[in-house]
């Protein structure tokens, strides 16, 4: 089983929930900002996700999808 992140960058606001929310440190905070200033969350560690989903759940702008691959 393989799992992935994808952020949506145009909603993300960069508040760091899913940050502080992932078990594994799979996400980090972008160094670029976004169209709107924001800096978005990012994915630095895909080998360490496991699609626990934690990060989208607790993502107050829906911004955040798991992707995970059978």
């Amino acid at each position: 089983m393989r799992a992935f992140i994808v952020v949506n960058d145009d909603l993300c606001k960069g508040c760091e929930i899913c940050v502080a929310t992932c078990p594994t440190d799979t996400l980090s905070i972008a160094k670029e900002p976004n169209k709107k200033g924001y800096y978005p969350a990012i994915q630095h560690a895909p080998d360490q996700c496991t699609g626990c989903r934690q990060c989208a759940l607790m993502c107050p702008e829906v911004a955040i999808k798991v992707i995970v691959e059978k």
